[in-house]
């Protein structure tokens, strides 16, 4: 975080908690409690991972927020076997997608400059971006979601030809991942698994 005092720049970090939260020990999780997730609560992840970053501020990322019974049950038919019971039993399953159509949006988006010529006609360049930033996107929701007291568990097992066809038929939006959200039953949590060392992912030229 960030504050401008007159003509200097003040930053500062999260406290320890806060880091806690966000990463050092939140995980991904497989059970959860029967607790609600509200529809007030769903606003509010969207009104923090929206101001995440994206080229041309595209912000190509759509989020179908499956709550109801029957639409999980629409997408279990579409999940690796080992992932249905982990979304039957989430409060709230959100399909991460993006866009193919986001540079229709450039214009409202990104007034400085015609952001939309850049894009449209060039579906490879489409694609490319779409996915590049929704995916960014993905990440800050799943950030989000966990800064508002929310558990995630996020997965990519599945078809996604199969969800597509099933709530995204006019082909505009392409699901990229699956992430299921509720507060987390952490005593069925496996061992945290070590993550790679600064050495071993990092240079500094």
């Amino acid at each position: 975080m960030s504050q401008t005092v007159g003509s200097e720049v003040q930053s500062g970090t999260l406290d320890e908690a806060g880091l806690d939260l966000l990463f050092r020990e939140a995980r991904t999780h497989y059970a959860w409690l029967p607790i609600d997730v509200s529809e007030e609560q769903l606003l509010a992840v969207y009104e923090l991972f929206k101001w995440g970053p994206t080229s041309a501020n595209g912000s190509p990322a759509r989020v179908l927020f499956l709550k109801s019974e029957e639409a999980k049950a629409r997408l279990l038919p579409a999940l690796a076997p080992n992932n249905v019971e982990k979304s039957r039993t989430a409060p709230v399953v959100a399909v991460i997608a993006y866009d193919v159509e986001f540079y229709e949006k450039l214009p409202e988006l990104f007034p400085q400059a015609d952001a939309r010529s850049w894009f449209a006609g060039k579906p490879d360049v489409i694609q490319e971006t779409a996915f590049r930033n929704g995916s960014l996107q993905g990440a800050y929701f799943i950030l989000a979601a966990r800064a508002m007291g929310l558990d995630c568990g996020p997965m990519s097992g599945f078809d996604g030809a199969k969800v597509n066809a099933e709530f995204f038929p006019d082909g505009k939006l392409k699901v990229n991942f699956v992430c299921n959200l509720g507060h987390g039953d952490r005593s069925k949590l496996y061992p945290r698994n070590p993550r790679l060392d600064f050495e071993t992912v990092c240079s500094i030229l």
